[in-house]
């Protein structure tokens, strides 16, 4: 039967499909349109472990004695993004966090490890503090009205490297600099103002390399040389002159080449600012009015693949700057980078630790029920190879047993 819509209509409705359907294809394009680097993805792989036990630490710290009832632990389990028994997840980290029963009840604490990593990561944040300074500084020197919203920041203070209380232990103590204030009477309002302009912050992290390399100040290109037309754009980006993300925004027109060469200037400025030289670009542009970022900020980091990385893994859409990695480790690590990896690798001597454990038991588990022994010392932490002793059926049954509570 044929169709009783006008032609009219017909194309129409065909027009306005291949126009939904661009702009769909366009957005999905723009978000996957840079080239995969193995390096800078893995870069940007989440370490769930370490978010979770960093998450258990700080829950700690906070309570009386330094020790915590599982129970609580439990109840805060989604919170806390933790799977199944949180006593099970605890016991995996003997290294780390030291599980201990009174009065009929299950607590935990932190090993002495565990404490002297704390004690040192207090340290460093006492002697970073005037590099907090300079970083808090440096933000409100870039927004347009010098100054910023908490909320704002608080999003992003951890990439910053800001201890949870900069606003207690920061900003009252350099009343000079800082000051706290609420021009909209709610405190979902409060921000924070500069009061003192200091022009040695005012000098961005590619004009020191440049004085201190003794040239003009430019961007630098992190690409292989087979990227040919995206060196030749950035060449050409690059042969006008640089725009410090701090100069005014007076006489910049909006989407003028000295605008759009301002706004990658202070997006470098910024990542360069952060631990991990990486932000979330969402996070990024909450501050687009305070940075008069452009509103498609993504559109605009895609267009200069040899400064920025752009990915969206874990459908976290992520900009990472180029220059600050060699393959997939940092050029220069923050003081509290390095400590910070220091937990990431008691945790996974912990984690080895009760894998070996685990997988004895299990061992003797399979002994008394009449399995074929098998040497401990034949078996690595992720069960590895067991020396030809098992045929490939009976490997399989031998793995289940071994690893029935390992997920």
């Amino acid at each position: 039967m044929g169709s009783i819509l006008p032609t009219s209509c017909k194309r129409w409705n065909v027009y306005t499909y291949r126009k939904i359907f661009s702009i769909h294809l366009g957005r999905r394009f723009s978000l996957w349109s840079m080239k995969k680097d193995p390096d800078l993805e893995s870069v940007l792989s989440r370490n769930r472990r370490w978010i979770v036990n960093n998450q258990i630490k700080n829950v700690i710290l906070r309570c009386p004695d330094q020790a915590v009832p599982i129970d609580f632990l439990q109840k805060k389990s989604k919170s806390l993004d933790l799977q199944g028994k949180v006593l099970n997840w605890l016991k995996k980290y003997p290294c780390c966090f030291e599980v201990y029963r009174k009065d009929d009840e299950y607590f935990c604490r932190l090993t002495k490890q565990m404490k002297f990593l704390v004690e040192e990561e207090e340290s460093v944040k006492d002697s970073q503090e005037p590099v907090f300074v300079e970083r808090l500084a440096k933000l409100l020197m870039m927004s347009t009205n010098q100054r910023l919203n908490v909320v704002k920041i608080n999003e992003l203070k951890r990439n910053f490297g800001f201890p949870d209380d900069y606003l207690l232990r920061i900003v009252p103590k350099y009343s000079d600099m800082f000051r706290v204030v609420s021009y909209g009477g709610k405190r979902s309002a409060m921000e924070i103002e500069l009061t003192s302009w200091n022009q040695n912050f005012a000098v961005s992290s590619i004009e020191k390399l440049a004085q201190k390399e003794g040239h003009d100040p430019c961007f630098s290109c992190s690409l292989p040389s087979t990227w040919i037309k995206s060196l030749e754009r950035f060449q050409e980006f690059n042969s006008t002159p640089y725009i410090s993300p701090y100069t005014e925004l007076k006489g910049l027109v909006a989407d003028s080449n000295e605008m759009i060469k301002r706004t990658v200037a202070l997006v470098h400025e910024l990542l360069s600012l952060t631990l991990w030289k990486k932000a979330s670009i969402v996070k990024l542009g909450h501050f687009r009015r305070e940075f008069c970022l452009p509103e498609k900020l993504n559109v605009l980091l895609l267009k200069h693949p040899g400064i920025f990385y752009v990915s969206n893994k874990y459908q976290i859409y992520t900009v990472l700057l180029r220059e600050a990695y060699s393959g997939s480790e940092l050029v220069e690590k923050d003081p509290l980078v390095i400590v910070k990896e220091k937990f990431g690798d008691l945790m996974q001597d912990g984690l080895h630790e009760y894998n070996r454990r685990h997988c004895a038991m299990n061992l003797e588990k399979r002994r008394n029920k009449g399995f074929v022994p098998v040497k401990v010392s034949e078996v690595d932490d992720e069960g590895g190879n067991l020396g030809g002793i098992l045929d490939a059926e009976e490997r399989k049954r031998f793995y289940k047993v071994l690893f029935d509570d390992h997920s």
